[in-house]
């Protein structure tokens, strides 16, 4: 693995046996950390949340942000990986130290905040693009990952949006669920400056603001839809961030965790 930019205490480049764990850099009194600083970038990784656990786990402080420009273990939710061409897409993962409980809406809003008007947030974890195809009418243009050890008071968020991904080159099976800014790799780096600062933003918001925003952005209400254990309407997210479900029988039912598939556009 080669690796490259900052070192993690003193600002200087890294070392090909990757950054110290030791951290000596705080914030000063009563003023917050900066999202993203201090910042390890790796050319190519197994997995950004992986080592940004390992950097958590070591005493890294708040705000200490992990990239990549390729990652071998990508991976999203229930354990599906993650791909993506080498330096086409954003692959981030953030330290927050005492995290707020809606931590992946926050997130999700903030990477629509950069992705534009039409992203939508695909309950619970995914950034979609609508399309015109009834029968596939959501594109996946980014994923987000919480992992983290509550015990210990922290989480790493895990992003990944594709920028500049060009569709054609994602292996067959992808290709008609994913979708791309368009953008040219250049670009993953400023978009990367922009979601930080949404990011910050969002984070101090209160909780009403987060939910009336990722509700706005809701791409699954009205539609039909079924998991594994049943199908019914969904009816957006109560204040914890569940999903609320309409069933057949006119009852109702909330959803905590899980995949869900639309059944037909609503």
């Amino acid at each position: 693995m080669a690796a490259g930019g900052e070192d993690p205490t003193l600002g200087g480049p890294l070392t090909p046996g990757g950054p110290p764990t030791t951290f000596g850099r705080e914030p000063a009194p009563g003023r917050p950390a900066t999202l993203g600083r201090p910042r390890v970038h790796l050319r190519e990784t197994g997995s950004t949340n992986d080592r940004a656990r390992e950097l958590a786990a070591a005493g890294a402080p708040h705000g200490t942000l992990v990239t990549a420009s390729a990652q071998s273990a990508g991976r999203g939710r229930q354990g599906r990986r993650w791909s993506a061409p080498a330096g086409s897409s954003l692959l981030m993962s953030l330290l927050l130290r005492s995290p707020p409980p809606l931590l992946p809406l926050i997130a999700a809003v903030a990477v629509c905040d950069v992705a534009g008007d039409e992203a939508q947030v695909k309950w619970p974890n995914d950034v979609v693009l609508p399309r015109a195809d009834p029968a596939r009418p959501l594109a996946k243009l980014a994923g987000i990952l919480v992992e983290g050890r509550p015990q210990a008071g922290w989480a790493v968020l895990g992003i990944g949006l594709n920028v500049a991904v060009r569709l054609e080159e994602l292996p067959n099976e992808l290709r008609p669920t994913a979708a791309t800014l368009g953008c040219s790799p250049d670009a993953i780096e400023p978009t990367l400056g922009r979601l930080l600062e949404a990011l910050a933003r969002r984070l101090g918001e209160p909780t009403a603001e987060i939910l009336d925003a990722w509700r706005a952005r809701d791409a699954l209400y009205g539609r039909e839809i079924a998991w594994d254990s049943g199908r019914g309407r969904a009816q957006g997210i109560d204040g914890t961030g569940r999903l609320i479900v309409a069933l057949g029988d006119g009852g109702r039912t909330a959803l905590d965790a899980g995949e869900v598939h639309l059944e037909s556009v609503g």
